[in-house]
């Protein structure tokens, strides 16, 4: 019963005969033409043949293999699909070697798949340059006709790149893709924006190709595309500069985002000229553009606005990001699109976040949970519930955050969203080890873990690896650390992250500096600096900078330390990411202290200090002031590192950190030590000790031991 609905093999080649002479009937005269030339052609002749789509050029071969006018030809059809493809004439005179030549038949050579390796885009690709250089050769060692099959933009890029190549073509053909084509293209590349990960994934790639591919479609080399291809058209722009925006590639997507943007309003313009003028007018004007959009219909531009937004913010250009949300917020409320306008005050949320403008960002914030309310539109309320918990994380306001993620939990819960449970669980894993609750945060990031192995999503389950590995990091089980750390690393290389690539390796470094392995450590962050510089991620590298300053400053390269924290310093300032500068001034000033320049250590802590003070971030003034304090302990300036030291202490014990207070705690006894005052300084250290004992800090427990039996002697 099963088997008589299973398509029999007979039914499959007659869909195929249909599909073969859908697209002929829509390429008659451009097919026969192809005929004539592979006819005429002999020896080395070159010929490249246009088809779009993978599935009509496996239909073309077809009609050519099979035409009555071709039985005289033996066809070698050759697919170099290898993306890293480079010496195509080397690969070409192998496969011909083991072609076994026909009695009387003329060998024609197909060659499919070379838009892999020519790319969309990038200057020079290998495989052209080669080809341009070797190009003498192919007729000593490739005596027959080839036939490159290409889509548009790889027949474009092969004329620009391998100019005198291309000098020697004898034909182009160019075929129209076939409705069927066209319409199951637009499905696959017009999914929703959220079903593709933020990654450059193979399958983000083959997105983008298939985006290309549809963009030379609707307007190909040379012509300009009109009428309902323009729609189409204006829309594939979109969707590659969303695709772009994935990848991390901003100035590319911005490339199509604008040109996007540009017809649009370009559209807009003719649509309401069409709308205002008398009959004869309307002639003057283009009523095929003018019927694409109505006068009213600005969803298009609200999008595009926020998608350029979101480039500008991925460069930390923020007043960029934010004249572009703004742009969309205002138009939304124009039209009186609430629920756009939500969406727009999120994305500004997001951009003052990033400037650690905590009170606008939480204003914008309730802004968008009230139209959330307004509309009754529950679930989307979930989606600010969760910004608003990680505002309140940054301010370490740890209750809140909990009662905001929970919340937002309990909506995914409630429409049964699995997989956006998964980033929230993930959030109130990293509030938990903030808190140093390294249980409960395994628990949380377990329950995300599992989501993400039953979606098979494994780009985030990488995610997880590196937040597992930080926990291990926290709890000094650093081979277990490196462990998470190299898993998550494998999943990123797989998927062609090399930004989360970097970051890892960050991560690796830091386990390797804890490890004193330093070598090791700066082997690390160079390879991390290695592909911020390759990937023009400049604001990224001044956290490796960073970092490496901080391995030199432990190899006691004060000069060599120095100059990466004044690099990083630099970027940092070119940013304007004013908030960042204080960590690197508190190194400059840690970098000073050891270097015995008291005067200059106490003003780089004071620039990091007014930082943090300026930013209201009362925890990190915490570990400032504890520096500042042992600056005025080395000049004796003992009262005043008492002074220091106690706001250090307030504030540990404001926010609960029981393992900060024991550094406290200890340059206390030291500095009573200092003034003997031994009875204080037993006090001060007792307390260090127990402090270190409880977070099992064997290390500072035996310094500060020591300290306590020498004190005893007094």
């Amino acid at each position: 019963m099963n088997s008589s609905k299973k398509p029999s093999p007979l039914s499959n080649r007659g869909r195929q005969y249909e599909e073969i002479g859908q697209f002929l009937a829509r390429n008659q005269a451009e097919f026969a033409e192809l005929l004539t030339f592979i006819d005429f052609a002999e020896d080395f002749t070159l010929g490249f043949i246009e088809v779009n789509f993978p599935p009509d050029q496996d239909l073309l071969i077809e009609a050519l293999t099979r035409h009555e006018d071709c039985q005289g030809i033996q066809w070698v059809i050759l697919e170099f699909a290898d993306p890293k493809l480079r010496f195509l004439r080397d690969e070409l005179v192998q496969e011909l070697e083991k072609i076994q030549p026909e009695a009387d038949k003329k060998i024609v050579v197909v060659i499919k798949g070379l838009a892999k390796s020519i790319g969309v885009f990038g200057e020079h690709p290998p495989v052209l340059v080669d080809l341009n250089f070797v190009r003498d050769a192919y007729k000593r060692t490739v005596p027959h006709p080839l036939l490159f099959i290409l889509p548009d933009y790889a027949i474009t890029r092969l004329a620009k790149f391998a100019p005198d190549f291309w000098a020697w073509t004898s034909g182009v053909f160019r075929f129209k893709t076939s409705p069927q084509m066209q319409e199951m293209a637009i499905e696959r590349a017009f999914q929703p924006a959220e079903s593709f990960p933020r990654i450059a994934t193979p399958e983000q790639q083959e997105r983008v190709e298939l985006l290309e591919r549809l963009l030379m479609d609707y307007q190909p080399t040379g012509e300009q595309a009109t009428g309902e291809n323009l729609q189409h058209y204006t829309e594939i722009l979109e969707q590659l500069g969303k695709a772009y925006l994935t990848q991390r590639k901003p100035e590319k997507a911005r490339e199509y985002l604008e040109a996007a943007l540009k017809l649009a309003l370009r559209l807009r313009s003719a649509s309401t000229l069409c709308s205002t003028s008398t009959p004869s007018e309307t002639e003057v004007s283009t009523p095929s553009e003018a019927e694409v959009l109505k006068p009213d219909d600005l969803g298009f531009q609200v999008r595009i606005f926020n998608q350029l937004g979101e480039s500008y913010q991925q460069e930390r250009q923020f007043d960029r990001a934010i004249e572009y949300y703004q742009q969309s917020l205002t138009l939304s409320r124009k039209v009186e699109n609430r629920r756009r306008e939500a969406t727009a005050l999120v994305n500004l949320g997001t951009v003052y976040l990033d400037l650690r403008q905590f009170q606008k960002a939480e204003y914008l914030y309730q802004e968008c949970l009230e139209i959330d309310q307004d509309i009754d539109d529950r679930y989307s309320q979930a989606i600010t519930y969760h910004n608003l918990g990680y505002l309140a994380q940054e301010l370490r306001q740890y209750d809140q955050a909990k009662d905001y993620y929970q919340q937002a939990l309990d909506i995914w819960i409630e429409f049964n969203d699995r997989y956006s449970q998964a980033s929230t669980y993930g959030q109130l894993g990293k509030l938990a080890q903030e808190l140093r609750e390294y249980e409960q945060a395994k628990v949380y990031y377990q329950e995300a873990f599992d989501i993400w192995i039953e979606f098979s999503d494994r780009y985030n389950q990488a995610k997880i690896y590196g937040q597992l590995g930080r926990v291990a990091q926290d709890l000094w089980e650093y081979e277990q650390a490196k462990a998470y750390l190299k898993q998550s690393l494998d999943i990123f290389i797989e998927y062609s992250d090399h930004y989360a690539q970097a970051r890892t390796y960050n991560q690796l470094g830091t386990v390797a500096y804890l490890l004193q392995e330093y070598e090791q450590a700066k082997s690390y962050y160079q390879q991390a600096l290695d592909i911020f510089i390759k990937f023009s991620e400049r604001y990224a590298q001044a956290i490796t900078y960073h970092n490496l300053g901080i391995i030199a400053q432990e190899l006691q390269k004060y000069d060599q330390a120095k100059s990466y924290y004044q690099q990083a310093l630099d970027i940092k300032i070119e940013f304007k990411d004013r908030y960042s500068q204080a960590s690197t001034y508190h190194q400059l000033g840690m970098v000073a202290l050891q270097l015995r320049e008291y005067e200059q250590a106490k003003l780089y802590y004071q620039q990091a200090l007014d930082i943090y003070i300026e930013f209201s971030d009362r925890y990190e003034q915490a570990g400032t002031y504890h520096q500042l304090g042992i600056v005025a302990q080395e000049l004796r300036e003992y009262e005043q590192a008492r002074q220091y030291y106690q706001q250090a202490l307030d504030i540990f014990i404001e926010f609960s950190d029981r393992y900060s207070q024991a550094g406290t705690y200890h340059q206390l006894g030291l500095l009573a030590e200092a003034q003997e005052n031994y009875t204080e300084a037993r006090e001060n250290l007792q307390t260090a000790l127990d402090l270190f004992l409880e977070y099992q800090d064997d290390y500072w427990a035996g310094v500060t031991r020591e300290i306590l039996e020498r004190i005893s002697q007094n």
